[in-house]
C-alpha cells in the first residue's frame, strides 16, 4: 500500500512538472516537486509517522504493564488489597493532576466530562483491580492473565455495541491466536485446576474484571471524542477512582496501614508513576488513535513479558507448549498491525 501510494504521488508530481505548473505559487525553486512535497506532504510519510508513534505507545504499554506484576506481588502482605490500590491511584492522580496544573495543560470539564471521568474511574481504576486481586485468591495469577487477554474480544464486541464499529475479521483472528497462545503458555496451571466452587468464583471475578476494563476503554473513547485529552481524563478518573476506593474502605472498616519498607514503597512508586501515570496514559492514547479493539491486543502480549520476567526472577521453566504459545501470540500481534484479512482473497475471487 505504501509503495502504491508513493508511486501514485510520484506520477502526479511528474505530470505537474511536465505541464510547467508550479504547485507552490510565489516560491522560487529549482525542483517543482520539492515545493509540492513541502506544501502537501506525501501520504505515505504521514502514515509511516503515525504507525511509528502507535508502535512506540504500544510497546511502551506492553513493557510497563508486563513488569507491574512483580511490583504488585511485592505489595501483598501487610496492607489490605483495597487500601494498596487506593494508595496507588491516589498518588498517581495527585502527581498527574499537579503536573498538568504546573504545565497549564489541565482542561476544564463540563458536567458530562466529569461524569465520564467518574465512570472511567469506577471501571478502570477501581472495580477491575478489585476483581483481579480477588480472583487471584482462588485461581493462579497465570489463569487470571489468560482470562484478562479476552479484553481484545470484549473491546471488539463493546465497540460494536457502543459505537457501531464493524469487527474486522483480522481482529477476531488475532484475538483467537493470542488467546490460544496464552492457553498453551499457562497450560500446566489450567490442567491442574479442578472445577470447584472456588475455581468458578475466581473465573467469574476475572471475567467481571475484564468486562470492567473494557467498559473503561469505551468511556475513554467517549472522552476523547468529546475533546478530553487522555492526560486530563486520566488525572480526573484516577482521583475519582481513588475517592470511590476510599469510601469503600471506610465503609468496610479496613485499617489504613502502611508498610514503610523499601520494597513496598519502591513497588508503590513504580506502580503509581510508571504503571499508572505513564502506562494508562500511553494505553488510552492508543485507544484513541487505533480504536479499542486493536489497542486491547496489549493485554494479550504483556503477560508474555511478565512470564519472561518471571523466568528470571522466579525461575519459570519454558516448555515446548509454552514456546509454541509464544509463537502464536507473536503471530496474532503481527496480524493486528497489518491490513491482511482472511476473507479478502475470497471477496476478490468472487
Amino acid at each position: 500500500m505504501l509503495l502504491r501510494s508513493c508511486a501514485r504521488r510520484a506520477r502526479e508530481l511528474a505530470k505537474t512538472a511536465r505541464n510547467g505548473n508550479r504547485p507552490c505559487a510565489g516560491r522560487r525553486t529549482l525542483v517543482p516537486w520539492a515545493a509540492a512535497c513541502r506544501r502537501f506532504p506525501c501520504p505515505c510519510f504521514r502514515l509511516a509517522a503515525r504507525r511509528t508513534v502507535n508502535l512506540f505507545l504500544y510497546f511502551l504499554t506492553v513493557i510497563i504493564w508486563g513488569t507491574t506484576w512483580i511490583a504488585i506481588k511485592l505489595q501483598l502482605g501487610v496492607v489490605a488489597i483495597p487500601v494498596s490500590i487506593f494508595y496507588r491511584f491516589a498518588l498517581a492522580g495527585v502527581i498527574l493532576f499537579a503536573a498538568l496544573l504546573l504545565a497549564r495543560k489541565l482542561q476544564r470539564l463540563d458536567r458530562r466530562g466529569h461524569w465520564l471521568c467518574v465512570g472511567q474511574g469506577l471501571c478502570l481504576f477501581c472495580l477491575n483491580f478489585l476483581c483481579f486481586y480477588t480472583a487471584t485468591q482462588w485461581i493462579p495469577s497465570g489463569l487470571v492473565s489468560v482470562v484478562f487477554s479476552a479484553a481484545t474480544l470484549w473491546n471488539a464486541l463493546n465497540a460494536r455495541l457502543w459505537f457501531g464499529t464493524r469487527i474486522a475479521p483480522r481482529v477476531m483472528v488475532a484475538g483467537a491466536f493470542g488467546f490460544a497462545g496464552l492457553v498453551l503458555l499457562f497450560w500446566p496451571e489450567l490442567a491442574s485446576q479442578e472445577a470447584s466452587h472456588e475455581t468458578l468464583l475466581g473465573l467469574g471475578f476475572a471475567l467481571l474484571g475484564t468486562f470492567c476494563f473494557s467498559t473503561g476503554n469505551m468511556l475513554s473513547s467517549l472522552q476523547q471524542r468529546a475533546g478530553i485529552r487522555p492526560l486530563t481524563g486520566n488525572a480526573y478518573s484516577m482521583l475519582y477512582g481513588a475517592a470511590i476506593l476510599l469510601a469503600g474502605c471506610v465503609a468496610a472498616g479496613l485499617p489504613f496501614e502502611f508498610d514503610g519498607s523499601a520494597t513496598y514503597v519502591g513497588a508503590l512508586l513504580y506502580l503509581a508513576i510508571l504503571g499508572s501515570v505513564v502506562g494508562f496514559t500511553a494505553y488510552l492514547t492508543l485507544v484513541g488513535r487505533m480504536g479499542p479493539a486493536r489497542a486491547a491486543y496489549c493485554t494479550v502480549l504483556f503477560p508474555v513479558v511478565a512470564l519472561s520476567v518471571s523466568s528470571y526472577a522466579e525461575g519459570y521453566q519454558w516448555t515446548p507448549p509454552a514456546l509454541l504459545g509464544l509463537g502464536l501470540v507473536m503471530l496474532g500481534n503481527l496480524l493486528v498491525f497489518t491490513k491482511w484479512s482472511p476473507f479478502a482473497r475470497r471477496a476478490e475471487a468472487a
